[in-house]
């Protein structure tokens, strides 16, 4: 029986545009992001480098993009946040049934806009209905490592086969299966994280 949840954040709450950053960046001229330029992003994304070197080292690559214009292209990925989502995840809480986790391969920069967009309030009613709130770039850990759900698992004591995770990446669920997590691999625009215990009644 599944007595924790651990939950991602993008597409399974907030809505994302996996292609927004590619095509605003394109629109400044940046149309090839290198091997090498993907790998410092996972950097930011576990926090090993800071948002000003982050943002330099693109400045340094491509002279021609301002910073305002960079740091919107980065953030077109993030979209909206549907009440009807925050809804359901403050009645799940408030139920007190499971011990509910977040736990999102972010970064500082898409962290602020989050806040920035949703005001505090709303930001701290969803945040409060986790027991933790994972963030890549707080822990040095991301998604698809292993050792994240280890982290998680061992950090609260939670047992693997009485916890579920709920990922929209089927690498990440993978890894999650790997430690014996139960998971949900959601897809978004045909599944809702608010039909999370009728599309899984065999765990609930």
């Amino acid at each position: 029986m599944i007595k924790n949840i651990i939950f991602d954040f993008g597409d399974i709450f907030i809505n994302l545009d996996k292609q927004g950053t590619h095509k605003e960046l394109s629109k400044l001229g940046v149309s090839l992001i290198s091997d090498e330029m993907i790998a410092l992003c996972n950097q930011y994304e576990k926090g090993i480098i800071s948002t000003n070197d982050f943002i330099g080292i693109f400045e340094h690559r491509f002279p021609n993009v301002r910073k305002k214009d960079f740091v919107h292209s980065w953030n077109a990925v993030l979209k909206d946040f549907p009440n009807y989502r925050l809804e359901f995840i403050k009645e799940l809480a408030a139920q007190k049934k499971y011990r509910l986790f977040l736990l999102s391969n972010t970064n500082d920069l898409h962290i602020t806009w989050v806040q920035e967009n949703w005001g505090d309030k709303r930001y701290r009613e969803f945040k409060n209905c986790f027991e933790q709130f994972y963030l890549s770039h707080e822990i040095n850990f991301r998604k698809p490592e292993v050792e994240i759900f280890e982290f998680v698992l061992n950090k609260n004591s939670l047992k693997a086969n009485e916890t579920l995770f709920v990922d929209d990446v089927s690498e990440n669920t993978f890894a999650a299966e790997k430690s014996g997590i139960h998971v949900w691999n959601l897809t978004p625009g045909k599944e809702d994280v608010i039909d999370l215990l009728t599309k899984n009644p065999h765990l609930f």
